[in-house]
């Protein structure tokens, strides 16, 4: 759907249209997340159970609505955050396509039309870094949010830190906070390390591959991403 559709959409007010809160709420979709969740805890993922979609389908949603983008647009990055972990039930491997496919009935019998349907599952389906690319602002949204998902809380067992780097990485952010400049056009992403735990090069060490994602996704919005960490810009 395009811009000035979606906005002659979004002026209509349809008091029928799925929400994110609907979505949310969903009960098929909050059983959805929390046995993706176990299965990857069962291998020793890091957490990307509510609190973790919750993060993303946020941080999506404030993307697009700081970069003064269509209402509906943010929604449905919204929607996306939340349902664009749900394949993990099926396997990690080609999660990302395992969650839109599985995102379409769910919205169907939710009574969602079909092109938003489409944008939230092409949103889902391209946000891994291994195959995705960015499709849509929502799904450009969905990109940057879920890389930018560094965080302490994420770590399920911090005894394991001094063997996995990934848990290392995630336990030594103590904060993650993203910035929106419109004006500017620019998206920043701030992180607090503490390097006593990690140090910054392993942080690049493992996420150089989803900062070029996400500097594509924040190109495809017509903006730069900076990234900071411990208040110095490295990006």
């Amino acid at each position: 759907m395009s811009v000035p559709e979606l906005k002659k959409a979004e002026e209509a007010l349809d008091p029928n249209r799925v929400t994110v809160e609907q979505v949310r709420t969903n009960p098929e979709v909050r059983q959805l997340i929390d046995m993706a969740d176990r299965y990857l805890s069962t291998i020793g993922y890091t957490d990307h159970g509510i609190s973790h979609v919750t993060r993303v389908a946020n941080r999506a949603i404030k993307i697009l609505k700081d970069l003064g983008l269509p209402q509906r647009e943010s929604e449905l990055a919204g929607i996306a955050g939340y349902l664009h972990d749900i394949g993990n039930v099926i396997h990690r491997t080609d999660h990302a396509q395992s969650s839109a496919l599985m995102c379409i009935p769910i919205l169907t019998r939710m009574n969602m039309p079909m092109y938003e349907i489409a944008i939230v599952a092409g949103a889902i389906a391209n946000h891994d870094e291994g195959t995705g690319e960015p499709v849509s602002n929502p799904g450009a949204a969905l990109i940057i949010a879920d890389k930018s998902d560094v965080l302490r809380s994420r770590v399920r067992n911090p005894k394991l830190i001094n063997f996995d780097i990934h848990d290392r990485v995630n336990y030594a952010a103590e904060s993650s906070e993203m910035v929106i400049d419109g004006d500017k056009h620019l998206i920043t992403l701030k992180l607090k390390i503490d390097t006593s735990i990690s140090q910054v090069i392993e942080y690049f060490e493992i996420f150089m591959s989803r900062m070029t994602m996400s500097r594509r996704a924040a190109s495809f919005l017509n903006c730069d991403l900076s990234l900071v960490i411990n208040e110095v810009q490295l990006m």
